[in-house]
């Protein structure tokens, strides 16, 4: 029987349909079911089991059996009637595709017969309007022809009418038959063929130049004749500039270029090279002459010359181009004459000049004359140089004091600029090859105030007046970049090509002045040859880079010494510290306001990284330092550590002296160093990671040296461990009244390193007598990725005989991996128990005293 149905459920399972994950998925959202028939992973044998759980259970299984066959039959009318339902719908749906497609052949139809009634429609208006088309055309043409003849009648009498005026110089009656010709040959200029045409377009080209030529000589006659000098503007003369306008272009720029000759020829004789007027020092009044000069011609002539021409600009711009090039020519010459001083009242006279010019004018005659504007292709644009702050850093949050007195203040007042305005540069350009000796003021005031900064330093970081309130910024600092602003608002407004270039690269020069005469001198010297808290400094070293994500340039593991630093020493090396942050901080922005206000073509020569860099590695000598200095404080409680005698402790006490003294210690210089450092917690908490990633490194070597150790000694020094490792957690907020956490980055340093150094001490504590095999799977589970050598150590430290260390070394060797410290989930939780009983041995010691 079982056979049969075995067979039974072999055919069942060969006709069950599986389906994929994304089918079974869609299925179980569309017809959710929990009947356990409807699963894919139905088990046919399970599910008799479950039915028939004991052999009493089978007497019911006829009923479970119809159950079932009615189950069956419901399906399968279910099946049908959707089969069926199915087959209707497959007949309706091709019932309306053929209705759709007989109403879509209907609609073709009647589009195709809209269309051929519309293009029946388009041929019986073009019948309609074709008598039309031809009376326009018709109308067209013979006003065009009665228009013509008109302008050709027009054209003959005005010449022969100009004629006349002409002679007559009558030059108000000009005005308009000369404007109505012009406009007239406008109309025939496409029928010069026609011979009649040419010959009058002939005679009116000759009317023109003869009528320029006659204005030219009654101007001639009138401003450079016998009577000039009591020439009084006349309206003859006026009319004549009306009629000029009319003519071709050039007439008028040959009359305005003699006539502004004229008007400048004093100019050129009075501030001839030769005189001593002319020299920069006497600029002012070149300005001066012109301003009179302009006033008296606006007042005598403003209502002979047309406003259109705009006669006082014209003049303006070529008193500007004059001066220009006389001024360019006179210091070439005299160039050994020109100081800073000199130069920059040269500019700011000329600079203010164009500012009224740009003001009174507009300067479209500078735009319009190509020709007249040709050191457009040269000119550097001056940058707008407004009263605002430049460099937010250099603002007055910072309570920066004045630039010394014996530095020349570079910052004139001037009214701002209007950037759209063609005047700017149009004189003061011929300054710009003369640029480099500001350039070299700035740089010989520089220096001297470096000098001065590091004389004043010698007062400013003496140990006896370095306080918890001189500790920060020093005020020099400021100093120097508040000189930095003024130069850069002085050169934006001089030039922003290669001066401002080269004055970067003078910014750059002093900068690494400064890192190094002012700030990396004044760190103390490193005196003190290297002891056993210093073997390690190859990876406090790698700890700090990584840390800090600083490059130390320059900094090499030689130089890192030990030193012994008085707490004035330590105040020292937090106010460079802090110093050394801000000028980072303010370089990077003084590098972005560099390359905002330089031309375009020239920010890719901007870059200060390498004096970034040398702050850098100011800050990563200074947080050394500080750490060594905490070191050396330390040194002495662990050479006590490692000369107790453990292996004749026979109690586990309270924390041992050792840990005391450094208690103290960390209690004495960590919270000075966090209130130094208070406007740069960033570098304090640094500091704290730093110390960390080197002392317990140097603990757990010392740890080492305590040998041989009996289990009592262990539970002590893993009692100290832990009271060390809870005193380092502590550290960032020691000495605080607020429950402040430690940084999680400290905070996992510190419990990294501390958890190797007690998982240490716990397997010195582990027994290894006949259990071999069971030890090192303990050191491994404890330790997963030490080495050997660490493994030989710890064996040594439990005191053990040469033939038991090398059995377990042979042991260990094979199964000995390699990689980073990784504290694992059975050495937590193993010395969370051991902690555990330290503590209770702590209270019954404690109650028993």
């Amino acid at each position: 029987m079982s056979t049969i149905n075995d067979e039974k459920f072999d055919v069942v399972r060969t006709e069950t349909l599986v389906y994929s994950v994304e089918v079974q998925k869609a299925i179980d959202e569309i017809l959710p079911s929990d009947d356990p028939l409807d699963k894919p992973d139905f088990d046919t044998i399970d599910y008799i089991n479950n039915l028939f759980p004991t052999e009493q259970s089978l007497t019911n299984i006829d009923d479970v059996i119809n159950s079932l066959e009615c189950k069956v039959d419901s399906i399968d009318n279910d099946i049908r009637s959707v089969i069926r339902g199915q087959i209707e719908v497959n007949k309706d749906g091709k019932a309306e595709l053929e209705e759709a497609q007989h109403y879509i052949k209907h609609l073709f139809s009647q589009i195709r017969e809209i269309r051929q009634k519309a293009e029946h429609s388009e041929e019986v208006v073009k019948e309609i309007t074709l008598d039309i088309k031809q009376l326009d055309c018709a109308k067209k043409n013979l006003t065009t022809s009665i228009t013509t003849l008109n302008n050709l009648h027009m054209l003959v009498s005005g010449i022969e009418s100009l004629r006349g005026l002409t002679t007559k110089r009558k030059y108000g009656e000009i005005v308009m038959p000369l404007q109505g010709v012009t406009d007239v040959m406008e109309h025939f200029k496409n029928y010069t063929d026609i011979p009649h045409i040419a010959q009058l377009s002939t005679e009116v080209k000759q009317l023109q130049k003869s009528l320029a030529t006659q204005i030219m000589a009654d101007f001639r006659e009138a401003f450079s004749g016998p009577n000039a000098k009591n020439f009084v503007p006349n309206r003859q003369m006026t009319e004549a500039c009306l009629v000029v306008s009319i003519l071709e272009p050039k007439v008028k720029d040959e009359l305005l270029e003699w006539f502004i000759d004229l008007q400048l020829s004093e100019y050129t004789h009075l501030f001839d090279s030769t005189e001593d007027v002319a020299w920069l020092d006497k600029l002012n009044q070149r300005y001066a002459w012109f301003k009179r000069q302009l006033l008296q011609c606006e007042e005598k002539f403003r209502a002979m010359f047309p406003v259109q021409w705009e006669l006082s600009e014209r003049i303006a711009v070529e008193f500007c181009k004059i001066t220009k090039n006389e001024l360019s020519k006179l210091m070439v010459k005299r160039k050994n004459e020109i100081d800073v001083k000199l130069l920059l009242f040269a500019i700011q006279k000329t600079v203010a000049f164009e500012n009224l010019m740009a003001k009174t004018f507009n300067g479209n005659t500078i735009v319009q004359n190509n020709e007249k504007s040709l050191n457009n292709i040269t000119k550097q644009p001056i940058i707008n140089t407004e009263t605002e702050e430049i460099l937010q850093p250099f603002s007055e949050e910072l309570q920066i004091s004045n630039v010394p007195e014996n530095i020349p203040s570079l910052i004139q007042k001037t009214e701002p600029k209007l950037n759209s305005s063609p005047f700017y540069g149009l004189i003061s350009d011929c300054f710009q090859p003369f640029l480099y000796i500001y350039i070299d003021s700035v740089d010989k005031n520089l220096s001297e105030l470096i000098e001065r900064f590091v004389s004043d330093n010698k007062i400013t970081l003496a140990k006896e007046n370095i306080d918890e309130q001189t500790a920060t910024v020093l005020p020099n600092c400021a100093d120097l970049f508040l000189f930095y602003k003024k130069s850069l608002v002085q050169c934006t407004e001089l030039s922003n090509h290669n001066p401002m270039l080269a004055l970067a690269t003078v910014f750059q020069k002093y900068l690494k002045e400064y890192a190094t005469k002012v700030l990396e001198v004044n760190l103390p010297k490193l005196s003190h040859p290297a002891t056993s808290l210093t073997t390690n400094v190859s990876n406090m070293t790698k700890d700090l880079i990584k840390d800090l994500q600083l490059l130390p340039s320059g900094m090499t593991e030689a130089s890192v010494k030990n030193i012994n630093c008085t707490p004035q020493e330590l105040a020292k090396i937090c106010c460079i510290l802090t110093t050394a942050d801000y000028c980072m901080e303010t370089t990077q922005q003084l590098e972005e306001k560099l390359k905002e206000k330089i031309d375009p073509s020239l920010v890719g020569k901007i870059c200060m990284t390498n004096e970034n860099d040398l702050f850098q590695n100011i800050i990563f000598m200074s947080i050394n330092l500080l750490v060594q200095h905490l070191e050396a404080d330390l040194e002495p409680a662990l050479n006590n550590m490692t000369k107790v005698p453990w292996q004749n402790i026979t109690a586990v006490g309270d924390q041992s002296e050792y840990v005391t003294i450094m208690t103290t210690h960390l209690r004495g210089v960590v919270p000075i160093v966090r209130t130094y450092l208070s406007t740069s917690r960033k570098y304090f908490t640094k500091f704290c990671i730093t110390f960390a990633n080197s002392f317990i490194p140097k603990f757990i070597q010392h740890l080492y040296k305590c040998k041989p150790l009996s289990n009592i000694g262990a539970e002590q020094l893993l009692l100290d461990t832990h009271s060390l490792k809870t005193i380092l957690l502590d550290l960032p907020s020691m000495n605080l009244d607020d429950n402040r956490k430690a940084p999680a980055s400290y905070t996992k340093v510190v419990v990294k390193g501390m958890t190797k150094a007690e998982m240490i001490l716990k397997l010195v504590m582990a027994p290894t007598i006949k259990h071999y095999t069971s030890f090192v799977d303990q050191y491994l589970k404890l330790l997963p990725e030490s080495d050997m050598t660490e493994f030989q150590k710890i064996l040594e430290m439990k005191g053990l005989k040469a033939a038991e260390r090398n059995e377990l070394l042979n042991i260990f060797r094979p199964r000995n991996p390699t990689g980073s410290f990784v504290t694992s989930t059975a050495a937590l939780s193993s010395l969370k128990q051991y902690t555990s009983l330290i503590k209770k041995n702590l209270i019954s010691n404690s109650s028993n005293n």
